[in-house]
Formats: structure tokens, sequence, C-alpha cells
């Protein structure tokens, strides 16, 4: 397969480093160059490569026999296993220069124009603000490897909702705005990743955050508003979600801990220190808590230690109309969406007697001011929280279900159980760590 002596970064993440017997070492996740004097081309030091074991390490360019469209082949392989961390004068391409705002001079380059030092009104006036898309690698005759061109899009106002310009290439000799001194002010932080972010879903947003370097991932989480960075977290591996949680301020981890669903919150805790888990409980507020302490009472290979405890639960003079209107709440999944719980008062967990529950279809074939107590099944077993986690599978399989009613022996509907949360139970512990449309993983 042919060489390639010049290569996007963007492309180059993901693909797999191969040691010189064909083993496979890990995948890509970064490139690391050095700035250089003002204009001069920044160098390439090496590769950040993630190990199947989720480490991080740098792996210098030196050790690289060839970059191919489908792999990256190393000379030896003997490499350093101590984890990444970049140091002074290092920059991430991905986790740094992407998305920064730089200005281009047209002028620069060209026959006639000032040199790369001249100041002044005209050449100020000729440089246009764009936000960098991708960084163009090449490899020189010295088998030195030099940043050689940048992918930029015209940068047009801000927010989530603001137009896209066209990209655009640009020698690095046009560039201005990428010197040491630029990278890491606001300009460059985090916030243009959040704008960038907006419109994905949580979990694509995960994926995209465990790409990031440990510094960087922590500033977007900084940045990210408590809403919005617990339907992520939710989406991150529990030990990822443990480090930025345990790193964010006190309070503030423990207002993102609320905002998450008490089930996926009470997982969080359970893999940290008693001790710690009590510290983040304590500034919660209580009825945020209450839910949380409950589930962790539960063993996590149960119907309890699986169960949401805020379902749609409703009493049994409730209408068709207004129950439908609970299903229609966009916070809610789609699998505890399709059923609704019926129970004496209180409504809350752990509710009164429960007397049944209503699909969703149901729902949607009777008249809007039917009452829900008209029209609920009770013939639908239900699970007890001690159940184990095959007799959950079994009780979806056999009555072709996404979501089933969790009660006690006294008849309190304590939560339910959703299919998403047993298929994360199920998935091996470490299925996050594949990209969904990565048919090499998969087929490997």
């Amino acid at each position: 397969m042919a060489n390639l002596n010049k290569a996007f970064v963007a492309r180059l993440a993901g693909l797999p480093v191969i040691g010189p017997d064909g083993d496979d070492i890990g995948r890509i996740r970064d490139v690391v160059v050095t700035m250089r004097a003002r204009h001069k081309q920044p160098r390439v030091l090496g590769l950040v490569v993630e190990l199947p074991t989720r480490r991080r390490i740098f792996v210098p360019m030196l050790r690289v026999a060839a970059v191919e469209p489908r792999s990256v082949a190393l000379v030896s392989g003997t490499i350093n296993l101590h984890r990444f961390q970049s140091r002074p004068g290092e920059n991430l391409v991905l986790g740094a220069l992407v998305d920064s705002i730089v200005g281009v001079d047209p002028e620069r380059g060209t026959t006639g124009a000032a040199p790369p030092g001249a100041t002044g009104t005209t050449r100020s006036a000729a440089t246009a603000r764009y936000q960098v898309v991708d960084v163009e690698i090449e490899q020189q005759r010295t088998r030195d490897w030099l940043v050689s061109r940048l992918a930029v899009r015209v940068r047009r106002g801000r927010g989530p909702l603001g137009r896209r310009g066209p990209v655009s290439i640009q020698p690095w000799a046009r560039i201005d705005g990428l010197d040491d001194d630029a990278i890491g002010t606001p300009e460059h932080g985090a916030e243009s990743l959040v704008e960038r972010y907006a419109d994905l879903r949580p979990a694509d947003v995960a994926h995209a955050l465990r790409e990031l370097p440990e510094v960087r991932r922590l500033e977007v989480a900084r940045t990210l508003d408590d809403e919005r960075l617990a339907d992520i977290l939710q989406e991150l591996p529990h030990d990822e979600q443990t480090e930025i949680v345990t790193r964010l301020e006190l309070e503030r981890a423990a207002d993102v801990l609320e905002a998450m669903d008490p089930d996926d919150a009470a997982d969080l805790l359970g893999e940290l220190p008693e001790k710690d888990a009590e510290s983040f409980l304590e500034l919660m507020h209580p009825d945020g808590s209450a839910p949380v302490r409950r589930l962790l009472t539960f063993d996590a290979d149960t119907a309890g230690g699986l169960m949401t405890p805020e379902p749609i639960i409703l009493s049994p003079q409730t209408t068709v109309a207004e129950a439908l209107a609970h299903c229609r709440n966009p916070d809610l999944s789609p699998a505890l969406a399709s059923l609704v719980f019926v129970v004496r008062s209180p409504t809350a967990t752990p509710t009164g007697k429960y007397l049944g529950c209503v699909h969703i279809q149901a729902l949607l074939r009777e008249l809007p001011s039917t009452m829900v107590a008209e029209t609920v099944d009770t013939s639908l077993s239900t699970l007890r929280p001690t159940d184990s986690v095959d007799s959950v599978t079994r009780f979806f399989a056999t009555y072709n279900l996404v979501c089933g009613p969790v009660v006690d022996d006294e008849g309190h509907l304590l939560g339910a159980v959703a299919v998403d949360d047993l298929l994360d139970h199920l998935l091996p512990e470490d299925w996050r760590d594949l990209d969904l449309h990565d048919t090499r993983e998969v087929r490997r």
C-alpha cells in the first residue's frame, strides 16, 4: 500500500497503529506539534496513541515507518507505555489548534507583499478571521514532519445557529494568531467546542469528548451547563464519568448529579469511595438525593439496581388526554414513554398500591376524556427489586416490552426498568469505546 507524505490530522484520528510484527498497538487520537519562531512551520513531535486499555501514550514521529491510508506503521515495537502528558511548548492539533480562530493574510507570500514581520494598517485590514477546521502535516526530505497547510472556514458570527462559510485550504505562511501566546486564550478555549457540539446528541458529544485530551475535556465539561453536562455524562463509561465529576468544584458536581437521572447518578456514585459519595449526597437537595440513596441500597445486578424511580406514574382518575401529555415529555426516553403506571396515592415512589399499567398504544385507541382506570392492564406480571438481570431479560422477551414495573412485596411501585439500561448492563464494559459506525472494529 502506498505511503503518504502528507495527511490531514482529522483523517489520521482513529487509524490503527501497527507494530513491525503486524500487531495492532492502538489507535491515533491526536498529533503533537511544537510552535517555532514566528511564521515558521510547526514541527510534528509525535502521535497520541490510545491503547486497548484506554491509556494514552506518546509515540515519537521518529518511530513512524510509514503513514498509509488505513494505518500507521512503526519502525519498532518498543514504545514508552507511560501515560501521555502534554509538556510546555507542545500543542495538540485536535485538542487545541482545531476550532481556533485565526487570521489569514492573503497578501503574505505573494510577490511584492510585505515581509512577515511588517506591520501597518494595510495588512491588518486585509487579514480576515477564520476558524480552523483541520491541519495538514507533511513529511520533508529530512524525514521531519511539519505543519504545511490549514483547512479554514470563514467565521460568521457566534453561536450554534451561525452560518458556516465554505472551507478553504491556506498555507501556513498566511496564518496569523497560532503562536504560543495566542493558544489558550478565551478565543481558543472550550467555548467554540461547546458551540460545535450544540446540535449533536448527547451520545455523540460523549464520543467526541473522549477524543479530546484530558485537560481540554475538563474545560469543555466546565463550560457546559448542568443539564447538558448531565445528559452527556450519562453516555460516558463510569470511569470517565467519575474522572470529570471528581475534578469539578464540589458544589457544581452536586448540581450536575441532581440533573442526572437518579439511576445514572446512583451508578456513578456507586463507583466512588463511600465517603466521597456521601459528600456529594449531602450537598444535593434532599428531593434529589433521596431517590439516589434508595437506589444505592440495591445490588447493581438486580432489577432494583437497574430501575429508574421516575417513570410515568398516574392516579386512576387521570384522563387519557393527560396521560398522553405525560408521554410527550421530550425529557423521557422512548422506552419510559411507552408505558404508564397507575397507582393509588401517593404517586411518588415508593407509591401507594400498584394497580396496573397502560401501554401508549392502548391510550391512542381511547377517547381523550376516558380515565386511565378504565383501560388499565392488571394481568401483566411485575418485576421484584431482587430479580436478576437474566430474569429482567426474560421478562422483556416474554411480554415484548421495552419497559417493566418494579414492585415490592407490599405492592408498592418502586420504579421501572427500561430496555436501554438493561442493554447497557448486558453489553461488554468497553462497548462505548467503539464508534457506532466503525466497521473496521466490528469486523475484527
